[in-house]
């Protein structure tokens, strides 16, 4: 805080005697001042009030230099360097999708809650192939309309599921190539392969709370970007006060309880903490652009990514209205050592449907790197292979919810955080529901009466 001279012109004793106590008691109280601005709990800060050390890491330009044969690409080689663009921030953040941007296999432990309290689980095992190089550096060169991944999904649970599988090829696209997708279906009832349309971007996964493009990711050429400010996150994935631990598997299968408060956001190997284990990050927002998305269902899209490898931990999606539909909050860990920064992926993952309070988690266990071999490919990556109903990697997962009242808790919403663009009016119902979950520290069903008086806040 600085203080502005004062001159004194004239005045009488008396007049000088108090302004030279006003003077001493704005002088005693400058320590008590500094204190109370550095303990401001205010954890985020607009592009305004940034230090010009955070702002030297920054580049505001919009109009930056576009590469020679891809226009809509920056000419900057990927993965760039600093000062980054938001651009290239949300060009950064592309390398971290739902399923990981490497070869390898992984079982998906995941469920979903309704509002009425049904809990539905899952257990999957899924193989996943990427073209050369690995990473987000092989959907950039792809050229569009090329293939550049393969998922294989194979069911386990629920028992009723078993064996069902499915075929998932994305395609790199542009203005001119659109198509992102070929689905191919297999259930052992029906003991036949389906070809499925492609999915439609904005239309939710059937019986999940997220859509295609929440899966599967954005591509950031199809938006424009600008950097609202920065933020530090504590924590993402909240556990209940009923489940303290929870069993991971390592990819040789061995299993270990770990305490729900030793999860770190960015796992054991991330090195830049702040001393209090929060992450800092930046907030970007993400606007369709009207020649790509036209009628886009999404107004904007912000998401809260890590300062040094730009890594989601925070997706909210909006509505072009500017109703809060979705957030999407991870836990992540270096699962891919070899590719250093690039190989981080989501642990855990949450996804809430804000409008029907519809909520769903996955779990990413016993990841281990592949070498896919061309046979393997030719055999395992194909609709043909799904009726043989082999399980090439036989996996397992211990890390499913088994009630109800051991889901995850909602996301904080975070009200007070960049109100010019966030803005909140949840039904009564649902306000109510988070207050009684908050004040029971877990997901309370048939109860909100009773919780919903506690002095306790929505968020």
């Amino acid at each position: 805080m600085s203080f502005s001279r004062l001159r004194i012109i004239s005045c009488s004793a008396s007049c000088r005697f108090a302004l030279l106590l006003a003077l001493g008691f704005l002088i005693a109280s400058v320590p008590a001042l500094a204190e109370s601005v550095s303990n401001d709990p205010r954890t985020w800060r607009l592009v305004s009030e940034l230090s010009e050390e955070e702002l030297a890491r920054v580049d505001f330009a919009t109009d930056t230099p576009r590469d020679a044969a891809i226009p809509y690409l920056p000419a900057e080689a990927y993965p760039f360097e600093a000062p980054y663009t938001a651009e290239e921030m949300g060009f950064r953040s592309m390398e971290f999708p739902h399923m990981p941007r490497w070869n390898c296999v992984q079982i998906e432990d995941g469920g979903v809650l309704t509002p009425s309290g049904y809990l539905s689980n899952l257990k999957v095992i899924v193989l996943v192939h990427y073209r050369e190089p690995a990473g987000l550096l092989g959907h950039l060169t792809a050229p569009p309309g090329e293939l550049f991944s393969r998922w294989l999904t194979q069911d386990l649970m629920p028992p009723e599921n078993h064996g069902n599988q499915l075929l998932f090829i994305s395609y790199r696209t542009d203005k001119e190539q659109r198509k992102k997708a070929d689905l191919f279906g297999y259930s052992p009832t029906l003991r036949r392969v389906r070809r499925f349309p492609q999915p439609l971007r904005e239309e939710r996964m059937i019986g999940w709370p997220l859509t295609y493009d929440d899966s599967v990711g954005r591509d950031a050429w199809e938006f424009s970007w600008r950097l609202l400010g920065t933020d530090v996150l504590h924590e993402t994935i909240r556990f209940p006060v009923t489940r303290p631990t929870i069993t991971l598997a390592s990819p040789g299968g061995v299993f270990t309880d770990v305490a729900a408060k030793d999860l770190k956001l960015m796992g054991e190997d991330y090195a830049h903490y702040n001393p209090d284990g929060s992450v800092s990050t930046y907030v970007v927002e993400a606007r369709p652009k009207a020649d790509w998305l036209p009628d886009y269902y999404a107004g904007r899209v912000i998401y809260w990514l890590d300062q040094h490898l730009f890594y989601p931990l925070r997706t909210e999606v909006h509505s072009p209205d500017g109703e809060l539909l979705f957030i999407d909050e991870r836990v992540a860990t270096l699962m891919n050592p070899d590719l250093g920064d690039r190989g981080y992926h989501n642990l855990i993952a949450v996804w809430w449907d804000v409008r029907d309070d519809f909520y769903g988690y996955s779990v990413h266990d016993a990841m281990s790197v592949k070498t896919w071999s061309q046979k393997d490919l030719d055999v395992f990556f194909s609709p043909d292979f799904m009726r043989r109903g082999w399980f090439p990697e036989p996996l397992k997962t211990q890390a499913a919810i088994s009630s109800p009242d051991e889901f995850f808790l909602r996301p904080h919403l975070y009200r007070d955080k960049f109100p010019e663009v966030r803005s909140f009016q949840l039904p009564a119902s649902l306000e109510a529901r988070i207050r009684a979950q908050n004040a029971a520290g877990r997901i309370v069903f048939g109860e909100e009466e009773e919780f919903a008086q506690a002095d306790v806040p929505v968020d």
